[in-house]
């Protein structure tokens, strides 16, 4: 059965996915790069994976727009490439709904870093493999550009990495339209086609994320632990919905990932 929630849940994971390119990108210069921590939850951003690394992610949200139920996704990708030297690109397969594996899809990021802690990437989201007659996540592109501020002030002295995150993008398809739910419920049918995020590290390995994904607010914070120095997860929980634009009402999301790389 079609439900709304599994759109979200897609690209929840996905985007919780992104953040492990900060880690990686450590091996690279102290001061030009965002801090490892989460700064997107429902909303791309101009970083990705990329040298050989491969991420898992989960997401669940509770209850599903238009539902009283909870519901969840799970994403498994690589990134290939060097975005340093040329473009990174970031592959994810999603799985739509935990209750069955009828609905795959694939998720597609191609990002370039610009240099003084900026990056910039295009993305395609939701191409069906199996499944598209039996989900509404409907294929969308986006555009999206990323910066961590390098003011000594946003710099944190003992990572020598930048608290203050912020992305900007426009985009088609899940930030353009709203869904039929909310169509009947008379919230229009027109997202904002423009989207962002803003991140801040309130201390060590947290940041508090805001962002807007065309359609309503979100607030969440994410945390990442390290298992090792090689091994990270990053865990992220928040509020979705938190406006009357879209939605029936506020809900909880919350996901984990983690990444290797050679």
């Amino acid at each position: 059965m079609k439900q709304l929630n599994l759109k979200k849940l897609a690209l929840l994971g996905f985007f919780v996915s992104l953040w492990p390119c900060s880690v990686k990108a450590m091996d690279y210069s102290p001061l030009s790069f965002p801090n490892s921590h989460p700064k997107s939850f429902l909303t791309p951003t101009g970083w990705g994976a990329s040298n050989g690394t491969v991420f898992l992610a989960a997401g669940i949200t509770s209850p599903a727009p238009y539902s009283n139920k909870t519901d969840g996704g799970i994403m498994a990708g690589v990134g290939i490439g060097n975005p340093y030297d040329s473009v990174g690109l970031q592959v994810g397969v999603v799985n739509y709904d935990l209750s069955d594996w009828e609905r795959i899809g694939v998720n597609l990021h191609l990002h370039r870093y610009l240099g003084s802690g900026s990056s910039i990437a295009i993305g395609a989201e939701n191409l069906m493999i199996t499944g598209a007659d039996l989900t509404d996540a409907d294929e969308s592109y986006y555009v999206v550009f990323s910066q961590g501020l390098l003011d000594k002030v946003e710099v944190n002295k003992e990572t020598s990495r930048t608290k203050l995150h912020y992305s900007i993008g426009i985009g088609k398809g899940r930030f353009s339209e709203k869904s039929p739910d909310d169509v009947a419920d008379g919230k229009g049918k027109d997202g904002t086609w423009v989207f962002g995020n803003i991140a801040y590290e309130l201390f060590d390995e947290c940041n508090i994320i805001c962002e807007w994904d065309g359609r309503n607010l979100s607030a969440a914070l994410g945390k990442t632990f390290f298992i090792s120095n090689s091994v990270p997860v990053a865990v992220t929980v928040g509020l979705a919905d938190l406006t009357d634009n879209s939605g029936d009402g506020v809900r909880f999301i919350a996901g984990i990932s983690t990444a290797l790389w050679r």
